[in-house]
């Protein structure tokens, strides 16, 4: 050995330090004894601190979302005596009030009475929850649009024994009115970029409701006359989760769940914008407040989301207006 190259100790540190800044990993020692709290660079970058910030944990943790901070103090104190290695997430809120997730992982002094700190990293896993959270709400959509059609199977096979006296006449009624289902669920797939909108306005509607207004029960009781417009790849699913929805809900308790129920869809544009009234009359038992639940929200959140407009509703006796205001730009995309 020389002295005059570097050591296998210095290219060890070397290579340690260019694998921790490579993965986005934080270093922290938390000195239980004063409750003085270190971190590398790194450290104080995902915290959204400057660098000369002077630290305590209970500084730190001040900085921790409401919802986690008595969580987090918990396993952090908890540290003193646990045994191996800990993990836990937690949300902390930057200097801009925007939320990042937090992964905590260290080792716990192992119960020895004598040790006087606690040592871990910081990772950023923002993506990763975000993620989750996504996957939580495709299976709540998925879970609540499975349950619609399953009701609306149900309310279809209802409506089709009403008004068929044989079991062959109401299987043919009801694979007519199923096959129409299936029809409106091709039409709504997003077609390849260059093919222009994914459907007319007017053939959305009445394509997803054909199946109520089929040869018997609601015959001529569903009228549909809106613009002449072309909906875009983008609005077309969500504008069909939006019609899907109201007739359920009308299949549920309003106009297609009463035999003498007549629902009317208008429409007409003004400026930038196109408004839509579902009128359903005819529905005496009709609730006479806005409905809640997953499936209202769904309806706001799409409407006021992914097609940027609103949703209103008007109760009236025996029925109730529903108006959609949507931008055209929204549609045609």
């Amino acid at each position: 050995m020389t002295d005059n190259g570097p050591t296998h100790a210095d290219w060890d540190v070397k290579a340690l330090r260019s694998a921790i800044d490579s993965a986005g990993v934080a270093l922290w020692t938390w000195i239980i004894e004063n409750d003085e709290f270190f971190m590398d660079a790194r450290g104080f970058e995902l915290w959204d601190l400057s660098p000369d910030t002077v630290l305590t944990f209970e500084s730190l943790s001040a900085q921790v979302h409401p919802a986690d901070r008595d969580r987090v103090r918990a396993a952090f104190v908890a540290t003193r005596v646990v045994e191996g290695h800990f993990e836990i997430d937690f949300r902390i809120l930057t200097s801009t009030s925007d939320v990042r997730w937090i992964s905590a992982r260290g080792q716990g002094s192992n119960g020895d009475a004598t040790s006087h700190k606690t040592a871990g990293i910081f990772l950023d896993v923002t993506g990763r929850k975000q993620a989750e959270e996504g996957h939580e709400l495709l299976a709540g959509e998925m879970s609540h649009r499975v349950k619609n059609l399953l009701a609306l199977a149900s309310g279809l096979t209802t409506i089709t024994s009403r008004t068929t006296e044989t079991k062959e006449e109401m299987a043919k009624q009801l694979t007519q009115r199923l096959t129409a289902l299936g029809r409106a669920h091709d039409l709504v797939r997003p077609l390849p970029n260059g093919q222009g909108s994914a459907a007319l306005l007017g053939d959305l509607f009445s394509v997803l409701l054909a199946p109520y207004d089929d040869l018997s029960a609601f015959a001529g009781r569903i009228r549909v006359a809106v613009p002449r417009l072309g909906i875009g790849e983008k609005a077309a699913t969500s504008l069909a989760l939006v019609i899907h929805e109201l007739a359920t809900n009308s299949l549920k308790y309003g106009a297609l769940s009463a035999e003498q129920g007549l629902l009317d869809i208008s429409g007409s544009t003004a400026e930038q914008d196109v408004e839509i009234l579902w009128s359903e009359q005819g529905c005496p038992d009709a609730p006479k407040t806005t409905p809640e639940g997953y499936g209202s929200k769904l309806l706001q959140r799409t409407v006021g989301g992914h097609l940027g407009g609103s949703l209103s509703y008007d109760w009236t006796v025996g029925g109730v207006v529903v108006t959609l205001r949507m931008r055209v730009s929204d549609l045609v995309e």
